[in-house]
């Protein structure tokens, strides 16, 4: 099935229980979709195309509806979580070591995010400011080691005790069963001790044809048959850690390296109920930093959603990931400009495809701020104008092109401007908003009044090449 039908269902199923929860505990009051602002939570390491992917799933639930889109917000998982335990009462956290730590929030304390879900680990990092908003200082980093790679290891050992051949058999024929043992042991996880699976029926059912139970754990370590329970054995469980742990860890070292004086690291997420994680990164950065998670990891990053919602504010600015640019035009200068970009137009020849900079890698950019800049057109009776749009994270002194390596197109928006009158000495303004949770873009023709505002398309099928026809005097 295709992903968007996956999610838009499982948004609409959720949408439509909420709606019956509320009306059932409203006295009778009836409510609709559009009544509320709804709130949709991704990772912080999701790129662009991912988050507009929610908004049209989001779209096609009945959500949200053409007219309303600012009804629905996104945000960014440990975002929405750093805000919540911002709000905790400073003994709200616990420790591994057992010792009274605090969260302290006076302007200026520094922390890491690490938002530990099942697939991704999400790691942001946040400077309290004067008046109690954040402050993005290091732009959004992680990995996909979360705790989904665990059950992946649980999986594979599973799969080695019963053979390939049986495994696969018993994924096809009941993966009902399988799912809800996968579920058992993501919950199983979260202590440090010797793990008991029950047996499911059918897995039982498909080995005792094969050969007795207790024979297919003899030439297994650290496993046995326990009573129609398989036992696994506390070692073996911390094996099936380890990758994850060393990719979180890598990941967290490289931020520290970055000079930032770091108080604390929370961890956050479903997968920060695991004790063997929490001992773990206790035990790499406890002599550095405060190590905290607070009493339902779990919930943190919904709860912090809510509020966030109601006050995107609350983040007041961030670091951007790439540096983004807009494909212009230029008058062809041979001293300069590559030969093969060289075009001609009934107003002369031109350079195509120069990468002009809108914001530049790691710029600290505020949520609320809108960059604007000024274009015309390469042709008098041009009626519509491109604006392809690009992002690199390569170094831009000596890049030029949009087409040199490194560069990837984003996304395009089209412009009316029907009204020719002044020619090539129309203005063409475009305004760019990079600080919030989605990328927006407005393009106005001064002369016309015409107006364009999008989320910049992410996700066209065809991002194919259109020559540019803009140009910046």
């Amino acid at each position: 099935m295709k992903a968007l039908k996956v999610f838009t269902e499982a948004l609409r199923y959720l949408k439509e229980d909420a709606l019956k929860f509320i009306s059932e505990n409203a006295g009778g009051k009836q409510f609709i979709a559009s009544d509320f602002t709804w709130v949709v939570t991704v990772p912080a390491i999701w790129d662009p195309s991912a988050k507009q992917f929610m908004r049209e799933a989001a779209t096609q639930a009945g959500i949200i509806t053409t007219g309303k889109e600012n009804k629905l917000v996104i945000a960014l998982e440990p975002e929405a979580a750093s805000v919540w335990c911002k709000k905790l009462p400073a003994d709200g956290f616990k420790t591994e070591n057992n010792s009274e730590v605090t969260f302290e929030q006076a302007s200026g304390t520094q922390y890491i995010v690490v938002d530990c879900g099942g697939g991704t680990i999400d790691i942001t990092v946040h400077e309290v400011l004067e008046g109690g908003a954040l402050k993005e200082l290091h732009k959004a980093s992680g990995n996909d080691f979360g705790g989904q790679t665990v059950d992946k290891k649980f999986k594979e050992f599973l799969r080695e005790i019963f053979s390939d051949s049986l495994w696969d058999a018993y994924e096809k024929e009941h993966p009902g069963e399988l799912q809800k043992m996968m579920y058992d042991i993501s919950v199983l996880k979260e202590n440090d001790d010797d793990v008991e699976i029950s047996c499911p029926y059918n897995l039982g059912e498909m080995a005792k044809e094969k050969q007795k139970m207790e024979k297919f754990f003899e030439s297994v370590r650290g496993v046995s048959w326990n009573q129609g329970a398989i036992r696994i054995s506390k070692e073996k469980v911390r094996s099936f850690f380890a990758d994850s742990l060393n990719g979180i860890t890598k990941s967290l070292r490289e931020i520290l390296k970055k000079g930032f004086t770091i108080k604390y690291i929370l961890l956050l997420g479903g997968y920060a109920q695991s004790l063997i994680l929490r001992q773990h990164i206790t035990n790499q950065f406890g002599d550095q930093c405060k190590v905290l998670c607070p009493s339902h990891p779990q919930e943190a990053i919904m709860k912090g959603a809510v509020m966030f919602g109601r006050n995107p504010a609350l983040v007041a600015s961030r670091i951007s990931a790439f540096t983004y640019g807009v494909s212009l035009s230029d008058r062809f200068d041979e001293s300069k400009h590559r030969a093969d970009k060289r075009y001609t137009n009934k107003e002369g020849e031109w350079c195509d495809g120069i990468f002009c900079v809108l914001v530049k890698e790691n710029e600290e950019v505020g949520w609320d701020k809108t960059s604007e800049h000024s274009f015309t057109p390469v042709e008098r009776d041009q009626t519509a104008v491109i604006f392809a749009f690009y992002r690199t994270e390569r170094k831009i002194q000596g890049l030029m092109y949009v087409d040199e390596w490194g560069v990837e197109k984003i996304g395009s928006i089209i412009l009316e401007s029907p009204d020719t009158a002044r020619g090539m000495n129309r203005e063409i303004k475009l305004q760019i908003k990079f600080g919030a949770t989605e990328m927006t873009a407005t393009a106005i023709d001064v002369d016309s009044g015409s107006t364009v505002n999008t989320e910049l398309d992410f996700m066209a099928k065809s991002m194919r090449s259109i020559r540019n026809n803009v140009w910046q005097k």
